[in-house]
């Protein structure tokens, strides 16, 4: 039988380790479970906050977001970070997921919720419609010389 879904801040380290593997999935290039915990650890110190659900003592999926006010959205939160392990996607994690930032978002009177994804991403993007998100624009990056992340 499996487990509800039950869904958690991520608070501390061990919490925050628990979750590199999942993570890993979304962001390959992290390759370090240490590095992530401190990385994590520094984002939150600007705000990043890291959301996990869990199927008892696994992690199916995460959302790390930040509250933020700009001059183009007035008050809104972004998702950095959205992951529902392989063999949970079409459960309704990610739905889970979103509504809760969705919902911190109104309850803190933010005005938009607002993320990324690629351009090449069309099963995410198809959730994404589903989930009430419009494509309003494109995200344009540059990779600056000598500047590593």
């Amino acid at each position: 039988m499996s487990h509800p879904i039950t869904l958690r801040a991520v608070q501390d380290s061990v919490q925050c380790l628990a979750c590199f593997a999942l993570m890993r999935e979304l962001r390959p290039h992290l390759i370090d479970a240490q590095a992530f915990v401190a990385q994590v650890q520094r984002q939150a110190s600007q705000g990043y906050r890291l959301l996990a659900a869990c199927q008892g003592d696994q992690v199916v999926g995460l959302a790390g977001y930040r509250l933020q006010e700009n001059t183009l959205y007035g008050r809104f939160v972004y998702v950095d970070d959205l992951i529902v392990l392989p063999t949970e996607q079409r459960s309704g994690v990610g739905g889970l997921l979103i509504e809760a930032v969705r919902r911190e978002a109104i309850d803190s009177r933010h005005a938009h919720l607002v993320l990324d994804t690629a351009l090449g991403n069309a099963f995410g993007q198809r959730f994404y419609y589903r989930q009430g998100l419009l494509a309003r624009g494109l995200h344009f990056v540059e990779v600056l010389p000598q500047v590593t992340a």
